[in-house]
């Protein structure tokens, strides 16, 4: 909250909802893809950047606006003087752990229930950790999770579509709670399906054993199974870590990377030196 509150919103702009699609089926959890159109030429957001959805929401603490951020899902796009962006969202709601009372989540929910030209106010936009390396010998690991994938795919599609050649290894672990949850890997839109001709591109997926429950996703197994791979590309000083999703996963992929350098005073090295060469990077919500 200590950034978001940090955040210059005084640059705000007009969006019109020009698109707005469910991603996921009926019976699992809704996520939306929407696209909105700026039409102010001085809003210009890049695929390495993020923008905020201000909503007039007064809370219990006073406050009169809600402001939430999103990284872009795709390739932004300008035409005309207009700014074509878009994002993801999925319905949140969570519960109070002193009431116990459940409450649905204002940006979230406000934005799925948006239909084709409807306005909303946008903020930004706002730089991301997440960069794309200048040297194209580099590589990237990539970890999401659900609307984690979003900064992910932008990325992938700008190095592969504007980059053009890209030398180093791109890898991509992306978590959901069940197949149906898996957005850009699957029948319906598997946008990313089309880089698996790649020789320098794989993307690999976890699952939740029981998606109806609790458990965690299988991240951590999905990496260990590469472990060979990833303590080479580790061994590489020109290895970047991106990491987006739930705060709840850190401690698994942790886990994952003590398991993979073989103790946990080689991976605490090894993270620091990533975190201080600026190779590693997260967005954790």
């Amino acid at each position: 909250m200590s950034y978001l509150s940090e955040l210059d919103t005084t640059k705000q702009y007009k969006a019109k909802v020009k698109k707005t699609e469910r991603l996921t089926p009926a019976n699992v959890e809704e996520i939306r893809e929407i696209l909105l159109e700026v039409d102010n030429p001085e809003f210009d957001c890049q695929v390495d950047q993020s923008f905020g959805v201000l909503l007039e929401h007064k809370s219990d603490f006073g406050n009169s606006y809600h402001h939430r951020l999103y990284s872009v899902a795709d390739i932004p796009e300008r035409s005309n003087g207009k700014s074509l962006i878009t994002m993801l969202v999925k319905r949140c709601s969570y519960v109070d752990e002193f009431s116990g009372e459940q409450y649905q989540g204002v940006s979230s929910n406000f934005l799925c229930d948006r239909r084709e030209g409807y306005e909303i106010t946008i903020t930004g936009p706002f730089e991301l950790p997440f960069k794309v390396p200048d040297d194209k010998q580099a590589n990237i690991i990539m970890i999401g999770m659900g609307t984690g994938i979003a900064p992910f795919k932008a990325f992938i599609k700008h190095i592969y579509s504007q980059e053009k050649e890209w030398y180093g290894k791109i890898r991509l672990f992306y978590g959901a709670k069940s197949g149906l949850e898996l957005l850009y890997l699957n029948d319906k839109d598997g946008d990313l399906t089309q880089y698996y001709d790649k020789a320098t591109f794989e993307a690999f997926h976890a699952l939740s054993p029981r998606p109806h429950w609790e458990d965690p996703i299988l991240l951590d197994h999905a990496i260990e199974q590469r472990a060979e791979e990833i303590l080479e590309m580790l061994g590489s000083a020109n290895t970047y870590i991106f990491i987006a999703g739930y705060e709840k996963v850190k401690e698994n992929l942790d886990k994952a990377f003590i398991n993979i350098m073989g103790s946990k005073e080689k991976w605490e090295n090894r993270k620091a030196e990533l975190i201080a060469g600026k190779k590693w990077a997260e967005v954790i919500y």
